[in-house]
């Protein structure tokens, strides 16, 4: 199924044409062209500071919070432009979800971590229905059979791994179509930075997803595509297995083998 869609070109999400980003008169991102193919995991790497953040948070216009920025250029999802005047922010905040490189749960319980997504989003009809999507956005996120005879306890308390499973089935609860993932795993250990990989691998099935990490390996591990960035251009982008055994560029080279970065 993979091989499948890494070679249908036609199988296109998202589209990312001639993008700039500024911070005020700094230009972070540099006409960046991307395309980024339904349920495959697209990895963006490269060193800090080379715009891998901001473009990952152009792509649901979080950017959009911060004051004094410009962005020219279209971001496309199913060929409708993001950008354009008409679109509801909030709503593609929902079809594109996000995960964080903290984990952020809200100061609720389990249980109204997930229902509240659902709730303002009238995305139920009645308690039952609440309570069976709830079960579903957690089994989802593989999480459930280790807080089901606890939901409503703080979500406070758990651990720091089981805390963003529970902000990825939060991003789950509101039928998202791309998930994006900032760096998910910079603040966990080892054991639960590898539960968050395998569920990634799983919800490739369902949805588009794109990671940004500063990790490598983990690039080379979870993703069919990557892209590699450097001072805000688009060096190279290709199927991951070849970015990492055979780059084009030496530039992409050099950071793969750790000349630099």
């Amino acid at each position: 199924m993979v091989d499948d869609i890494l070679q249908n070109k036609n199988n296109i999400k998202m589209q990312i044409k001639n993008l700039n980003f500024y911070y005020g008169t700094h230009q972070v991102l540099k006409n960046i062209n991307l395309d980024i193919k339904s349920n495959i995991v697209t990895a963006i790497i490269g060193p800090s500071g080379c715009g891998k953040s901001t473009l990952i948070r152009s792509l649901n216009r979080m950017n959009d919070i911060i004051t004094g920025i410009k962005i020219e250029g279209d971001i496309l999802l199913d060929h409708k432009n993001i950008y354009d005047e008409d679109i509801d922010v909030v709503e593609i905040r929902r079809k594109i979800g996000m995960v964080f490189q903290r984990p952020n749960p809200f100061p609720k319980s389990i249980f109204e971590n997930i229902a509240y997504g659902l709730k303002i989003n009238n995305l139920t009809s009645n308690t039952r229905e609440l309570k069976k999507q709830v079960e579903t956005s957690l089994q989802n996120a593989a999480l459930w059979e280790e807080v089901k005879d606890r939901l409503n306890t703080s979500a406070l308390d758990l651990s720091g791994g089981q805390q963003q499973r529970l902000c990825i089935a939060r991003a789950l609860a509101v039928q998202p179509k791309v998930i994006l993932f900032d760096e998910p795993c910079s603040s966990l250990d080892p054991i639960a930075t590898s539960k968050i990989e395998e569920l990634i691998q799983k919800l490739k099935e369902k949805y588009t997803i794109v990671i940004v990490t500063h990790n490598m390996q983990q690039a080379a591990r979870v993703s069919e595509y990557t892209a590699f960035l450097m001072s805000g251009e688009l060096i190279e982008f290709d199927i991951t297995e070849k970015i990492f055994t055979n780059p084009t560029q030496k530039i992409t080279e050099d950071y793969i083998t750790g000349r630099f970065g």
